[in-house]
């Protein structure tokens, strides 16, 4: 699965390296990418929720770790590049920015995600670890503010943005229904 997930970084870091990949495209690459592992991390329960316990959804579930931490080492090298082509004054004046500030919390909350998805972690942290991995849903707000703020053209960003929300609905009204039915019985 590691190699799989990886497949992607290598051939675009290798391609940035060597200049036959643009600071801007491999940016944007790196960023869509973990913007849409992120979706897909987050979309496995409303999915199975559709479709029930088909393969694939049963595959993205045992796999739902390695795409979210996937979806961090891709944040993680959007960030890399970024920092890499900025001067540290620039670095420094960006933060203050929503559209930067926002980036960078959304990463540290991934990074304790990331550090954290291993079996160690659910063992000892215990119920502490599901409540931990809640901080996914504003790592993803803060995630769409920045793509969207930063955008040439946030439509994109907008269009993931409404299929998460669309997920995210399906998982909301699902719960909310099965407690209306238990309420009513």
């Amino acid at each position: 699965m590691w190699v799989l997930l990886a497949l992607p970084a290598v051939y675009w870091t290798v391609s940035y390296w060597r200049e036959d990949l643009f600071y801007g495209e491999y940016v944007h690459l790196t960023g869509d990418l973990a913007t849409q592992l992120l979706i897909a991390t987050l979309s496995v329960t409303s999915l199975s929720l559709l479709f029930g316990r088909v393969f694939w959804i049963n595959w993205l579930r045992q796999n739902r770790r390695y795409l979210g931490v996937a979806s961090f080492a891709y944040a993680f090298l959007h960030t890399g590049a970024y920092l890499q082509r900025q001067p540290l004054e620039n670095i420094s004046s960006d933060a203050l920015q929503l559209v930067f500030w926002s980036a960078w919390l959304a990463l540290l909350i991934m990074l304790a995600l990331a550090l954290s998805s291993n079996n160690f972690s659910v063992r000892n942290l215990r119920g502490k670890w599901k409540l931990l991995h809640r901080l996914v849903y504003l790592a993803a707000a803060l995630t769409f503010v920045h793509w969207i703020l930063s955008a040439f053209n946030p439509k994109q960003g907008y269009i993931h943005l409404a299929i998460l929300l669309a997920m995210l609905s399906i998982r909301v009204w699902y719960f909310v229904y099965q407690r209306l039915s238990k309420f009513q019985k």
